[in-house]
C-alpha cells in the first residue's frame, strides 16, 4: 500500500516543524512500476492568492492516482478547493469551491514549465496543485451571472453644491486628465 512520507507513523511529513500533508513517499512506486496507486490527500496550501481571488478554507483536497514509469511518476486526478473574493459588479463577497484536473509529470531532472521535481525519496505535489489551483481560481468572479451591480439604496450617488449658485446642483468636477481640453477655444 502505497504511504505518504511520514516520520515515525505520523500522518504527514513535517520538514523544519511545517506539516507537508502533499509530500509522498516514492519507494513503494519504484517497487512496483507501471502499477496505477490511488490516494487521496488533503491538508492547507496557503498563500494562493491572485488580486481578486484567494483559496480559503484550510484542506485542499487531491484524489489522484500515481503510477512510476522509468525514472519518472505520473500523477492524474483531481485537485479541489474553496475561494473568495469579491463580485466584480457588486463588490459583495462571493466565493465558491473549484475543481481542477491534473495530469502532471515528475522526473529528476524537471524541465521547466513542463515537469516537475521528483526528489529522491519523496515526490511533493504541492507545486503542481498549486499551479493547478492558481490557473482554475476566478480574475474577476461574480456572485451571480445575473448579478446587475451595486444597490442604489446602498451607495446612493451624492452630487455636491456648488456655493455659488444657490441650492442648485453643481456641474460634476472636471476630470483632471481633460484639464488640457479647457483651454481650447474656438470661434465660429
Amino acid at each position: 500500500m502505497l504511504r505518504r512520507a511520514s516520520p515515525s507513523g505520523s500522518t504527514a511529513r513535517s520538514l523544519g516543524g511545517v506539516a507537508r500533508p502533499f509530500l509522498i513517499s516514492t519507494s513503494e512506486l519504484f517497487r512496483q512500476r507501471g502499477v496505477r496507486h490511488p490516494l487521496t490527500l488533503a491538508g492547507p496550501l496557503p498563500g494562493l492568492a491572485l488580486s481578486i481571488t484567494r483559496l480559503t478554507r484550510d484542506d485542499v483536497v487531491a484524489d489522484v492516482v500515481l503510477e512510476a514509469q522509468g525514472e519518472t511518476v505520473t500523477v492524474t486526478g483531481t485537485v479541489t478547493g474553496w475561494w473568495e473574493g469579491e463580485c466584480r459588479r457588486c463588490l459583495e463577497p462571493t466565493g465558491g469551491q473549484v475543481s481542477v484536473e491534473v495530469s502532471e509529470v515528475f522526473e529528476p531532472e524537471p524541465v521547466e514549465g513542463e515537469t516537475y521535481p521528483l526528489g529522491r525519496d519523496d515526490l511533493d505535489l504541492e507545486p503542481a496543485l498549486r499551479d493547478a489551483l492558481a490557473l482554475a481560481l476566478p480574475v474577476a468572479p461574480l456572485c451571480d451571472e445575473a448579478c446587475a451591480g451595486p444597490d442604489p439604496e446602498a451607495h446612493p450617488v451624492t452630487v455636491a453644491v456648488d456655493p455659488d449658485e444657490g441650492d442648485g446642483p453643481a456641474a460634476p468636477p472636471a476630470d483632471p486628465r481633460w484639464g488640457a481640453l479647457d483651454g481650447l477655444h474656438f470661434d465660429n
